[in-house]
C-alpha cells in the first residue's frame, strides 16, 4: 500500500461496463490519495469490534484488502482506489470480523473426502472463519495445512489433541507422556475429557505447564470445577461440572454422575454457591464455552428428532448417515429421560450462564458442531439467539465469537477485529447485527483469508450440496463409500 494522507474531498462512483470507477467530483481540486490492493468494499458500514468505545459503527467506509490483509479503512469520500482493484459495492451493508467456532469437531474417517470438504464449507458459508478443533486426529494437521495454503476451502484451524479420558489415560504416567507427545506433535491444546482420576489430571496439568501447552475441555467429576480452575485449565467447555459444584460436598454421590446424570443432583443444588463459583472462574482467568443449544436439544431436551428436523432445514446439507445417527441418539435418550428434570437442567444452565456473564467471566462462542443436530455454522446462529434470549446484548454475543477469540489466542494483532494490518477474515451483512442478532444470518458474502465468496456463490454451493445428499427428494438412507 502506498503512503497517503487523508484529504476531505468527495468521490463520485460512476458505473460503466459493469465496473465501478472512482472519479473526482467537479471542483474538487487536487487528486485524492490513492490506495492499491486486490479488493475494496466501498461505502460499507464497519463494525470494527475492537472493544474500544463499545458498539462502534464506522459509517460509509472504504475497506481495502491486499492479499490476505486489510490495508486501508477510510471514509469513502476521502480515498480513491487504483485501477485494477476489484470493487464490492456495499452501501448500506455492514462489515464485521469473521466468527469463530470455539468447540468444533473436525470429522475425519470414515467420511468421504467430499463430505469433509462440504462440512468445512458450511462453516465458511455462515461466516465462520476460525475453528478450534476439539477432537484431535493426525489427519487434521494435513487438513489445516491444506487450508492455510488455499488448497482446501475451510476456516483457519487450531487443533486440540485426542481426548485424554479414563480409557486412554490408564495412569498418571501415561497422562504425562501423552501430554508431552501431543505438544511435540504440534497440537495447540490438550483436550480433557471425562473419566480421568485426580492423580492423572494433576499429572497432565503439571506436564502441560512444563512443556507450555494449554489444556481445556471437560472437567472430570473426580477432579471437580474448583480444582480444575486452580490447576490452570484454560477453558471450561459445556459449563461442565458447574452443576456438580453447586451441590454441597456431603450431598454429592460417591460415584460420578457423568455428563448426562446431573438430573439426579437437582434436588440438592444450592444456587447460593453460584457467586463463589463465578468468582473462582473469574479469578482463575479461565474461559467458558457454554455450548447451550446442544445440551438443550440433544441431551436435556423435550423434542423428538422429527420435531427438531422440522426446525433444522440445514440438515439437508449433512450426510444422511449422520442425520440417521443423530436422530437415533435423540430419540433413544428421550425415551429414557425425565422431561421435568430436563427442563430443570436447562433452566439451571441458563442461570449459571447469566451469572458468569454478569460476573465478568470471559465467554467464547462454541456449539460442539458437527454434533447431534448442530450443523457447522448454522448452529452458531441458534446459539447466539439463545444467548440474547438469556439476557446478553447482541454486541456482547458478537464479541465472544470475534475479538474475544483473538484475546484467547493472544493474537489481537492478527485477527478478531476489522483493523488495518489484520487478517482479511470478514463477514458482509445486509443488516446491522448489533440491532438484531438474527441479522448475522443476512449475508451478502464472506471473505476468508482474503478470498471473497459472494452470497450468490454460497447459495449455489449449498444448493449443490442439498442435491448431492438428496434428503428431501428421497428416503433417508445411509450411503456406502462405493455408492456416494
Amino acid at each position: 500500500m502506498r503512503d497517503w494522507t487523508r484529504r476531505v474531498c468527495r468521490v463520485g462512483w460512476v458505473s460503466g461496463l459493469g465496473l465501478l470507477i472512482a472519479v473526482l467530483a467537479v471542483g474538487c481540486g487536487p487528486s485524492l490519495p490513492e490506495v492499491d490492493g486486490d479488493l475494496a468494499f466501498v461505502g460499507v458500514n464497519v463494525l470494527p469490534m475492537t472493544g474500544r468505545g463499545g458498539p462502534v459503527v464506522l459509517e460509509n467506509q472504504t475497506v481495502v484488502v491486499d492479499g490476505r490483509r486489510i490495508v486501508a479503512i477510510e471514509p469513502t469520500a476521502d480515498v480513491a482506489v487504483t485501477d485494477g482493484v476489484r470493487l464490492v459495492e456495499a452501501e448500506g451493508q455492514y462489515l464485521m470480523p469473521g466468527l469463530a467456532e470455539m468447540h468444533g469437531h473436525l470429522l475425519g474417517r470414515p467420511l468421504l473426502p467430499a463430505d469433509i470438504q462440504n462440512l468445512l464449507f458450511l462453516y465458511v458459508a455462515n461466516g465462520v472463519t476460525t475453528v478450534r478443533g476439539m477432537q484431535g486426529d493426525r489427519s487434521h494437521f494435513r487438513l489445516r495445512d491444506q487450508i492455510a495454503r488455499g488448497e482446501t476451502i475451510g476456516p483457519r484451524l487450531f487443533l486440540g489433541s485426542p481426548s485424554l479420558n479414563g480409557a486412554r489415560v490408564t495412569s498418571p504416567k501415561v497422562g504425562a507422556q501423552l501430554t508431552r507427545e501431543y505438544e511435540q506433535r504440534g497440537y495447540d491444546l490438550v483436550k480433557m475429557h471425562e473419566g480421568l482420576s485426580l492423580e492423572s489430571f494433576d499429572a497432565v496439568a503439571d506436564m502441560a505447564r512444563e512443556v507450555g501447552i494449554p489444556f481445556g475441555g471437560h472437567v472430570p467429576d473426580e477432579v471437580g470445577l474448583l480444582r480444575a480452575l486452580e490447576a490452570g485449565q484454560v477453558s471450561i467447555d459445556h459449563l461442565d461440572n458447574y452443576i456438580q459444584a453447586l451441590v454441597p460436598e456431603d450431598l454429592r454421590p460417591a460415584e460420578s454422575v457423568g455428563l448426562f446424570g446431573v438430573g439426579e443432583l437437582l434436588p440438592f443444588v444450592d444456587e447460593g454457591r453460584l457467586p463463589e463459583l463465578v468468582e473462582a472462574t473469574q479469578t482463575a482467568g479461565a474461559w467458558v464455552v457454554p455450548t447451550m443449544v446442544l445440551w438443550e436439544t440433544a441431551f436435556f431436551g423435550a423434542w423428538s428428532s422429527a420435531e427438531l428436523r422440522g426446525e433444522r432445514p440445514e440438515l439437508r446439507f449433512v450426510p444422511p448417515e449422520l442425520v440417521i445417527e443423530w436422530s437415533q441418539a435423540i430419540d433413544g435418550r428421550l425415551a429414557g429421560t425425565d422431561r421435568v428434570a430436563n427442563r430443570g437442567i436447562r433452566e439451571l444452565r441458563r442461570t449459571i450462564l447469566r451469572a458468569l456473564v454478569d460476573g465478568g467471566v470471559r465467554i467464547l462462542l462454541g456449539t460442539d458442531s458437527p454434533q447431534i443436530f448442530s450443523v457447522p455454522g448454522f448452529s452458531l446462529h441458534h446459539e447466539m439467539a439463545l444467548w440474547v434470549e438469556n439476557g446478553m446484548t447482541p454486541y456482547e454475543v458478537l464479541e465472544t465469537g470475534t475479538r474475544r477469540v483473538a484475546e484467547y489466542y493472544d493474537a489481537t494483532d492478527d485477527f478478531g477485529s476489522v483493523e488495518v494490518g489484520l487478517r482479511a477474515d470478514l463477514l458482509l451483512l445486509t443488516a446491522n447485527p448489533i440491532e438484531n442478532i438474527d441479522n448475522v444470518a443476512k449475508r451478502a458474502g464472506v471473505m476468508l483469508n482474503g478470498r471473497w465468496f459472494p452470497e450468490t456463490h454460497i447459495q449455489q454451493r449449498l444448493a449443490e450440496m442439498a442435491t448431492f445428499y438428496g434428503h428431501w427428494t428421497a428416503p433417508l438412507q445411509p450411503r456406502t463409500h462405493e455408492n456416494p
